[in-house]
C-alpha cells in the first residue's frame, strides 16, 4: 500500500515538474521574442529615425526674430490625376527671413529638413493639389502668422555650414526619446522574463539538492 502512495507521488511530482518545464520553456521563448522584436525595432529606427537625427546640423535652438515674411513668385507643382497622369498646378512661395538671437545672424527660414531638400527659397512646400487657390490661401495664412508673430524657437548650425535655419525639425530630442523608450521597455522587459525563469530554475535546483542533503 506504501509503495503504490509512493508511486502515486512520484507520478505527480513527474507530472508537476513536466508542466514546470513546459511553462518555463514558453516564458523564455517569449523573452526571446521580446528581445528579437526590440533588436528589429532599433534598426528600423536607426535607419530611419536615428539616422536622420544624427545627419542633421541644425542641432543648436534659439530665439529668431522675424524681419520679413513676403511672397515672391509662384512655384510649379505636379500632382496625380490617375495612373500614369499628372498635372501642374502653382503655389506661391513664401520667404521669411530672421534674425537669430544668440548669433545676430540673418537667415532664411525653412519649416524642416524636407523643405530645405526640396527648396531651399521656399519656407514651406504644401502637397501639390488641382485647388491652386487652397494653397494660396494656405501660404497667405502661414504668411499672416508670421506678421503678427514676431519671435519663434528655431534651429541652426552653430558650424554655420548651412545658412538657412528651421522652424521645426523633424525629428528632436523628444521624439527620439519616445521613439526608443518603448523599445528599451520590451528589451528590458524580455530580458527579465529570462533571468526570472532561469532564477526560478536554480532555486529549484537549489532546494532540491538541500533535500537530499537533509534525507
Amino acid at each position: 500500500m506504501y509503495q503504490k502512495f509512493r508511486d502515486v507521488d512520484v507520478l505527480e511530482k513527474k507530472k508537476t515538474v513536466t508542466a514546470m518545464k513546459a511553462g518555463e520553456d514558453r516564458a523564455i521563448l517569449l523573452g526571446l521574442g521580446m528581445i528579437l522584436a526590440s533588436v528589429m525595432m532599433y534598426f528600423v529606427l536607426g535607419i530611419t529615425m536615428l539616422r536622420s537625427y544624427a545627419d542633421s546640423v541644425w542641432t543648436e535652438e534659439s530665439v529668431c526674430f522675424v524681419l520679413n515674411s513676403s511672397i515672391t513668385t509662384d512655384v510649379n507643382c505636379s500632382y496625380s490625376c490617375g495612373t500614369d497622369c499628372w498635372r501642374v498646378a502653382k503655389y506661391p512661395c513664401l520667404q521669411v527671413y530672421v534674425s537669430i538671437n544668440s548669433t545676430g545672424r540673418v537667415s532664411r527660414l525653412s519649416h524642416n529638413e524636407e523643405t530645405h531638400e526640396s527648396t531651399s527659397e521656399c519656407f514651406y512646400v504644401p502637397k501639390c493639389q488641382k485647388d491652386s487657390s487652397a494653397m494660396h490661401a494656405m501660404i497667405v495664412n502661414i504668411s499672416e502668422r508670421f506678421k503678427e508673430q514676431q519671435q519663434v524657437t528655431c534651429y541652426y548650425d552653430p558650424d554655420e555650414e548651412q545658412e538657412s535655419v528651421l522652424l521645426t525639425r523633424l525629428y528632436g530630442h523628444s521624439a527620439v526619446f519616445h521613439s526608443l523608450f518603448w523599445p528599451s521597455c520590451v528589451l528590458t522587459g524580455g530580458i527579465l522574463i529570462i533571468v526570472m525563469v532561469k532564477l526560478t530554475q536554480y532555486l529549484s535546483i537549489l532546494c532540491e539538492e538541500i533535500g537530499k542533503i537533509k534525507r
